[in-house]
């Protein structure tokens, strides 16, 4: 058996063979998915990940740049974004499989104090918060050996720690290594950009005020705004938009609120200003994406 198949046929057993499932395994921060058909795209924000496709395909939209990746390849996420994600290429007989692991920083550091003088070269520039690579055979052999834990729970607790440093040196050590790098380094321009990124997510119905956020980086406003593009692709004003319109999808699929109220509670001080850009953003009037959410979450719920 190949890697690859081994790699399937461990993801499809743990996440389940019989309907669509992304399941948070006992290992921290290990995740395995599995989904049987094309799916709509889901808005979200993506927190620092690995993600390795073992069969089918996944699209990934970051403001107006697209990023595909499919068997054999993985992506790496450096920073939280707002992002629309969806399976591209699943069905009955290859349905889409998928392994992803959290990236901590604290572990990344660690790695890091703990290598220093070996790790890799790389020089700081403005890298993205997000990339694609074709994964090296050692890299998929790390992940099997952490798959392959899930079966001996005692194991896990003992082996998997060493197993996720394995994988860690993988990633810093292959093409987006400088992304995962800066993950762990707290004077990093990543690091100094996800933190006016957490303020934002945790702020997001306040007002924006650039030269609060540049000051938070320790930037001026004109680096903070290149770096910050640089990383997200966007403004942090569009930055915040696509959050506040993300959690009022949110709310109107979980709370009894009327459109205006939700609007509100996001930060929208006009209802028409959250109905027009709502419906720019999704593509459908607020009222009515709730109507079609939560029938869609009846249909599910009842399957």
């Amino acid at each position: 058996m190949s890697p690859l198949q081994e790699l399937r046929t461990l993801i499809a057993r743990h996440a389940g063979a019989e309907r669509p499932a992304t399941v948070h395994t006992h290992v921290p921060g290990l995740i395995v998915a599995t989904s049987y058909v094309p799916t709509e795209p889901i808005h979200h924000v993506f927190e620092p990940v690995f993600v390795l496709v073992a069969q089918g395909s996944k699209k990934i939209m970051l403001g107006e740049r697209a990023f595909r990746y499919g068997a054999g390849e993985y992506l790496v996420v450096s920073v939280d974004l707002p992002i629309s994600s969806h399976v591209e290429s699943a069905s009955a007989d290859r349905p889409c499989l998928s392994v992803g692991l959290t990236l901590k920083p604290a572990t990344v550091a660690t790695l890091l104090l703990e290598i220093a003088g070996h790790a890799p070269h790389v020089t700081e520039s403005d890298l993205p918060g997000l990339g694609v690579s074709k994964a090296p055979q050692e890299l998929f052999d790390a992940v099997l050996r952490l798959l392959r834990l899930l079966d001996r729970p005692g194991d896990a607790l003992v082996l998997g720690p060493s197993v996720e440093r394995e994988l860690l040196w993988r990633l810093l050590n292959g093409p987006q290594g400088g992304m995962v790098r800066q993950i762990g380094l707290a004077d990093s321009r990543l690091s100094q950009i996800s933190h006016t990124i957490r303020w934002i997510r945790a702020n997001y119905a306040q007002t924006l005020r650039i030269e609060d956020l540049s000051e938070m980086a320790g930037m001026s406003v004109s680096t903070f705004h290149r770096h910050f593009r640089a990383i997200t692709t966007m403004t942090p004003v569009q930055y915040q938009k696509q959050v506040r319109l993300q959690e009022a999808r949110v709310r109107l699929l979980s709370q009894p609120e009327d459109v205006a109220t939700v609007g509100f509670s996001v930060g929208y001080n006009s209802p028409s200003q959250f109905s027009r850009e709502y419906s720019r953003f999704y593509g459908v009037p607020p009222g009515r994406d709730a109507v079609h959410l939560r029938e869609t979450a009846a249909r599910i719920v009842h399957s």
